[in-house]
């Protein structure tokens, strides 16, 4: 089963791209981890912020696996605990169909795009820089992954 991430922004520093190979690697058997950047639009002094993110919008939805199970990253999404993550990853399995998994931009997405969502989900009830959501969300997925496949990662 694929799992893709599909981050807005690009050039990421090295131990984010480190971090994130890290885990995508850790995680096998019949899971995948795919990371796909959707480049992040500029955004000048008077950067007309509404469009800027419609276009970045377009590209992630754009960048969703046919046919596929879109959930964004939202901090009004549901909280899951990690227990849940491992549910639902053992739910998507059992679906077969690839999983996308959203990140936007600084502003996050619009309702608009939440609503052609099929799930929300809040990562944390903190609030975290790009980068390191990658590293943590794979993390994370890595510690469900373990929890399904009844790996010793997660004790």
């Amino acid at each position: 089963m694929k799992i893709t991430l599909l981050a807005v922004g690009n050039r990421m520093p090295a131990w984010v791209q480190q971090g994130f190979a890290e885990y995508q690697k850790r995680i096998g058997g019949r899971f995948r981890l795919d990371l796909v950047e959707i480049p992040a639009l500029r955004r000048g002094k008077n950067a007309d912020i509404p469009r800027i993110r419609q276009q970045e919008e377009a590209r992630v939805l754009e960048s969703v696996p046919s046919p596929g199970y879109l959930i964004a990253l939202d901090r009004n999404g549901a909280a899951w605990t990690t227990r849940c993550l491992a549910q639902n990853m053992g739910r998507w399995l059992d679906q077969g169909e690839p999983v996308a998994l959203a990140v936007g931009g600084p502003e996050g997405f619009s309702d608009q795009f939440l609503g052609v969502c099929r799930e929300t989900w809040s990562l944390s009830a903190l609030t975290f820089a790009h980068p390191l959501v990658r590293v943590i969300l794979a993390e994370q997925l890595y510690r469900g992954f373990s929890i399904v496949e009844g790996l010793p990662y997660h004790r």
